[in-house]
């Protein structure tokens, strides 16, 4: 995958010989997740096209420039994720072009906040999907082959709090056997881009079951190495490689979401309010409910940043002891 091209130097100063260049901006690309690198690449893009078309440049940009276009691209609608999104990849484009950050101005981040207050903040919420939902969705997978990979994925997911690039990445070498369950290590994660790798204890569980579903799957799609969660045709096989490639076949991060919202259809369920994310959400907030530690909760889930955690916990506990409801 190539570097946004905002980062490219303009200048004539001395370059490394192309091998070596090419060797250095593929570190500088592991050092963030490679959704993260698709991202920014738009990002640079889009701002390298904006400066086109005004005259201004893009390597080195100037503080006047990233405002404008910030502006911009508020008054054309976009988000506050992308409008962040957008300072952060011309931030990150600077920083490894060793130049001055022009996203560092107080012109700047007045014109974010600004736009923020303008276009509002407040994130499009996704519906949790509980343990109370996700039994729902679960009996209305068929008992066919993909039916059962599906539920092994949804359970699994819910379980391990998984991100689902965390949860198509996983191969069956990272499920370690348990007396109590399975402890599943996850080699690379937003939080852990340096690839130290954590472990997720997943028990064996008297309702989802989240352990025996895996195991139903593995045994009957014959997988015993690489990917756990692949691919199933019409006919019912299940794809071992990717067509004309070497690699083998595992799901892709948006069919975790895709997955899910079938089967929210099928419950009657308002699909559209459903995402990928629900299932973390929807493990935190069955937790919250049941009145789980908040270190422990965390523990499960991965974050960093207690202050997510607590969103969740506000949302599932706010009619618990309600300091109105003795007199309303």
């Amino acid at each position: 995958m190539g570097q946004p091209p905002a980062i490219l130097p303009t200048d004539d100063s001395p370059s490394l010989p192309a091998e070596a260049a090419a060797i250095v901006r593929a570190y500088q690309q592991a050092s963030k997740a490679a959704s993260t690198v698709r991202a920014y690449t738009s990002d640079a893009r889009e701002f390298q096209a904006w400066c086109g078309r005004y005259g201004f440049r893009s390597m080195p940009a100037s503080p006047e420039a990233v405002a404008g276009f910030i502006v911009a691209e508020a008054e054309a609608g976009r988000a506050a994720s992308t409008l962040g999104r957008r300072m952060a990849a011309i931030r990150h484009a600077h920083k490894l072009a060793g130049m001055p950050d022009p996203t560092d101005d107080e012109g700047v981040r007045a014109a974010i906040r600004g736009a923020r207050r303008r276009i509002g903040v407040a994130p499009t919420q996704k519906a949790a999907a509980t343990a109370e939902i996700l039994a729902a969705i679960l009996m209305r997978t068929p008992d066919t082959l993909t039916g059962k990979r599906d539920r092994a994925l949804l359970a699994l997911g819910f379980a391990g709090v998984f991100r689902r690039s965390e949860l198509v990445a996983l191969d069956v070498a990272d499920l370690i056997e348990d007396p109590e369950g399975l402890r599943v290590r996850v080699r690379r994660s937003k939080t852990d881009q340096e690839g130290r790798g954590i472990e997720k204890a997943i028990p064996h569980g008297r309702f989802i079951q989240p352990v025996r579903l895996v195991r139903e799957w593995l045994e009957a799609a014959g997988i015993v190495e690489g990917p756990v969660f692949r691919p199933v045709s019409r006919s019912g096989n299940v794809r071992s490689r990717d067509p004309g490639t070497v690699e083998a076949a595992r799901l892709t991060d948006r069919s975790v979401a895709n997955i899910l919202q079938i089967y929210c259809t099928a419950a009657g369920l308002d699909a559209s309010t459903f995402g990928a994310h629900s299932l973390r959400a929807g493990y935190i907030t069955t937790a919250a409910e049941r009145g789980a530690d908040l270190a422990r909760i965390m523990d499960q889930s991965g974050h960093r940043d207690p202050r997510t955690v607590v969103g969740y916990i506000r949302r599932a506990n706010a009619f618990k002891g309600h300091s109105g409801s003795g007199f309303l």
